[in-house]
């Protein structure tokens, strides 16, 4: 946070020796014709993330609910597995999977021949693709997490619920909508925020895959603060821009604190 309030450029690195300079910084920042695109952008991108991820994990949570002993074992070990496969190496796959002429996903449209030839797609190369991929891939590694706890938190309502609804003549639909939703939104507020605050500051997959392009298209806050600190050496700016994306997401969280707290007195 130091930082962010100093002349710390290259050659400060150098000399060791940065001046002063006040919220010099912080205006350069915001008045600069990139800031504000580029937060719309990572508001935009953290949202369609965490509603992919939101959304599949309580499809996949469900379907755990409705598997037998064998089979939810099965899928347990392989979505634990996915998510505790490092991003990097999960970027890097999913480079393979979408390289041009020797990727698994060309190869595999160009064979079902309904589409044509895409051999030669580059998906890096095509702003909807290229976000189509940075999407696909943090989606993929957040869903176990999300679907692992929510099944685990749906599995301490007492089946008594369902029961009585079963009596009552619900439907499965209906059930789900009366009583498991409603147990479940305590966890899914916690899930939701921590959601939030990974994918707003989703830098990996984001800078092996696109580094933030074309056109822009996938350049976040933090591939900002990156392209900012390392690539023009403007250090104090970049320390700036992780500094408002640190109050941004300190305030969702104060949010979620102030709920949490007040759920606590109203049980009280």
């Amino acid at each position: 946070m130091a930082i962010s309030f100093q002349d710390y450029g290259l050659r400060a690195i150098f000399t060791g020796q940065a001046g002063f300079a006040g919220f010099t910084n912080y205006t350069n920042v915001l008045t600069d014709a990139s800031f504000w695109p580029v937060m719309l952008r990572t508001v935009l991108v953290t949202g369609a993330m965490v509603i992919g991820t939101i959304g599949i994990g309580m499809a996949v949570s469900q379907l755990l609910t409705r598997l037998g002993v064998v089979m939810r074992t099965v899928v347990s070990v392989v979505l634990v597995l996915a998510w505790a496969m490092p991003n990097v190496a999960s970027s890097l796959v999913w480079q393979w999977l979408f390289q041009p002429f020797y990727g698994v996903l060309n190869w595999l449209i160009t064979q079902l021949g309904v589409f044509g030839d895409h051999t030669q797609d580059n998906w890096a190369s095509s702003p909807g693709q290229a976000l189509t991929i940075v999407l696909s891939l943090v989606i993929w590694q957040a869903v176990p997490f999300v679907a692992l706890t929510l099944y685990a938190a749906q599995s301490q309502i007492a089946p008594e619920y369902y029961e009585a609804g079963a009596l009552d003549g619900a439907s499965a639909w209906a059930m789900y909508r009366s009583i498991t939703l409603p147990a479940l939104v305590p966890t899914l507020l916690l899930v939701t925020i921590l959601s939030v605050i990974w994918d707003f500051n989703v830098f990996n997959q984001i800078w092996l895959l696109t580094k933030g392009g074309p056109e822009d298209t996938t350049l976040t806050l933090g591939i900002w603060t990156f392209v900012k600190s390392f690539v023009s050496n403007a250090y104090g700016q970049g320390a700036a821009i992780a500094v408002i994306s640190t109050l941004i997401l300190g305030a969702l969280t104060s949010y979620y604190i102030r709920r949490l707290v007040r759920s606590g007195e109203e049980d009280l």
